[in-house]
């Protein structure tokens, strides 16, 4: 995309022409809205492949972590250390697997995720208390069922909000995927800086932020609806 000297209907310079270049322009979101809704569903099918695929990863871990404590600083000092890599090193070492593809991304936002979402689950399988399992196991629950029908249930809080930290952060670092060229709204970010588009630079920050709010938004009510016993206790 580049920066239109396009005028109006009434011979004027549009808000986005080289000569007036604003940053907040209605014409762009129209003329550019296939581009915009393009990117944007982007952004948001990277970012929720990438949470999805991280807390696959993560939820073994952090039982992993729990049954074996020898082996959880390894464990959480690994998940740790992958994300003090920029992405302008990870990314191009996944490229000659992976190629120049969305998956590319995907797999390098889902290991920054781990950072958050191993440790998040571990203290929330550890915040159940010990008399409740206990008793769960005096009633006849086997490890799986204590596990899915106990524990996890009553870890859910302690996991949704590491889940929450890890979706916003990962609607962030999406943008970075630009340099693959599969950053959603990042690709917008990156033509607007280079070409000064501000109209382009102005609107897909904001739909960012958006989407973080909005990603946010839906795990908390998720969470209310999983968690239907901690209603009362709030009120």
């Amino acid at each position: 995309m580049t920066l239109l000297a396009q005028a109006t209907a009434a011979g004027q310079p549009s808000c986005y022409s080289r000569l007036t270049n604003e940053w907040f322009c209605t014409q762009y979101l129209h003329d550019y809205r296939s581009e915009i809704v393009d990117a944007t569903t982007q952004h948001l099918g990277i970012t929720v492949a990438a949470v999805l695929l991280g807390v696959v990863i993560a939820f073994p871990l952090s039982l992993l972590a729990r049954r074996l404590p020898r082996l959880e600083s390894s464990i959480l000092g690994v998940s740790t250390g992958i994300y003090t890599i920029p992405s302008l090193a990870l990314f191009p070492l996944l490229v000659p697997f992976t190629g120049l593809t969305a998956t590319t991304v995907v797999i390098g936002l889902a290991l920054y995720a781990l950072t958050v979402l191993v440790r998040s689950m571990l203290e929330g399988l550890r915040s159940v208390p010990d008399d409740v399992r206990e008793s769960a196991t005096g009633l006849g629950y086997g490890a799986g069922r204590l596990l899915f029908r106990v524990e996890l249930p009553l870890a859910l809080p302690v996991i949704m909000a590491g889940l929450r930290v890890a979706t916003v952060s990962t609607v962030a670092l999406t943008t970075v995927g630009s340099l693959v060229a599969y950053g959603g709204l990042g690709n917008l970010i990156k033509d607007g800086v280079t070409t000064d588009f501000r109209a382009e630079l102005f609107t897909a920050s904001v739909l960012c932020v958006v989407l973080a709010v909005v990603l946010d938004a839906l795990i908390v009510v998720l969470q209310w609806v999983l968690t239907p016993w901690t209603r009362g206790a709030q009120a």
